[in-house]
């Protein structure tokens, strides 16, 4: 005899998850110069909310020394606060005062100014299964031992099609390619893992091939060989370019970020480390029991640029393309349909939006149509803007870094 029970299903939401506190979110490093110091300010949120930021506005954040002196650091929206270009006295010890704008008020502790000597190179290695980059340093003072890095990396991608049209919603025209293309842009994006090394064990203060990312042998990421444009699919010509950022700590930061590091990054098996508290620098004068996320640290950077050319790609490597389910239609200027009496330009319905095309089937006019007897255009190829329109992902213009080849 079987016998099957059939109840009413409650999902259960652990107090974790649905914890009401919403707690004070501190990132940034007190840039002692030459340069900015930027500060983000958020608030954490519930695992089950839709939300994934909450950033903390029209707060007001000083930054002061141990000698007197203070800076503002003023609000530039999105709970980013950026200060002017300061150089600060690297003898004086310095914190972070916050005011939100409920009058919570929070300090961090007076930290001292550690200088980040060079970044002595950016290297990489070609694996089978993708490109792993690693950063080298050295300090000859022996006296910087703990490290941190962030990176910004750049990377070419291309379309599906390569317009040499386009509409000004009346009509199609001749693309300016050389100050509207977009085929090729340039997409970036910034570090999310903690990096650290230390030489603390070793005699010398030499941190060697320490691995900063890695990037996958079907990456979109190494895109730029794949380009239509013979120039710019050629083996010098540069595809990726990484630029890696150098931070030196104290002791007390470093195990701040090791015990974030173990906590965000590090577990998911059995014999990873166990969660651990994370107590940063950073304490509410309002309310001494709020907890407060976040190091301040204090000090300069350095910086050091790899750029990967397509010859550096392995040719055998098939890179993933998002456009499988591109395809591309042919529309005339002047053509009968079938089961129509009545002659009709079919641009006005895929290019052109002010005669009668809809925003949802719009289209990108990609190449022109000839009459094989009189090369005149009778019509226009057309894709949907995701597979032709590059700047829907990236921006096509240059940027300030970019070089195109390495000679």
């Amino acid at each position: 005899m079987i016998i099957t029970v059939i109840g009413c299903q409650k999902s259960y939401r652990p107090p974790a998850i649905v914890a009401p506190g919403s707690y004070l979110v501190v990132e940034g490093v007190i840039n002692a110069g030459p340069g900015k110091t930027t500060i983000m300010l958020s608030k954490t949120v519930d695992l089950s909310s839709s939300n994934t930021v909450n950033p903390v506005l029209n707060a007001t954040i000083m930054i002061e020394s141990d000698k007197g002196a203070s800076y503002p650091v003023p609000g530039a929206g999105r709970g980013k606060y950026i200060s002017a270009e300061q150089v600060l006295d690297i003898t004086a010890h310095y914190r972070l005062h916050i005011k939100t704008a409920d009058n919570h008020e929070y300090f961090s502790d007076f930290v001292p100014v550690t200088n980040a000597p060079p970044v002595d190179n950016v290297s990489f290695e070609v694996k089978n299964n993708g490109i792993q980059i690693y950063v080298s340093s050295h300090d000859p003072t022996n006296t910087t031992r703990f490290y941190r890095w962030e990176y910004e990396e750049t990377w070419v991608l291309h379309t599906a099609y390569f317009s040499l049209f386009k509409s000004n919603g009346d009509t199609v025209l001749d693309r300016d390619l050389e100050n509207d293309q977009i085929y090729q842009c340039w997409r970036s994006d910034t570090s999310t893992t903690i990096t650290l090394a230390s030489s603390s064990g070793l005699s010398a203060d030499v941190i060697n091939n320490a691995p900063i990312t890695f990037i996958e042998a079907g990456s979109r990421k190494l895109d730029g060989k794949q380009s239509q444009v013979f120039i710019q699919k050629q083996p010098e010509t540069n595809a990726y370019t990484i630029l890696v950022k150098q931070f030196a700590l104290t002791g007390d930061a470093y195990r701040y970020w090791a015990n974030l590091k173990k906590n965000t990054q590090d577990i998911g098996k059995i014999f990873d480390p166990q969660p651990t508290e994370i107590r940063g620098n950073i304490h509410s004068v309002t309310d001494p029991l709020e907890p407060v996320l976040g190091y301040i640290s204090a000090g300069t950077t350095t910086t050091k640029r790899l750029f990967i050319a397509n010859g550096d790609i392995p040719t055998l490597w098939t890179l993933n393309t998002p456009y499988d389910a591109c395809k591309i239609d042919s529309l005339f200027l002047d053509t009968l349909l079938r089961g129509n009496v009545k002659r009709v330009n079919q641009e006005n319905t895929a290019f052109n939006l002010n005669r009668g095309t809809e925003p949802a089937v719009l289209q990108i006019p990609v190449y022109g149509i000839y009459n094989p007897l009189t090369g005149t255009i009778i019509g226009h190829t057309g894709s949907s803007p995701y597979c032709v329109d590059c700047t829907l992902q990236g921006t096509n213009k240059v940027p300030d870094f970019w070089r195109f080849t390495n000679q």
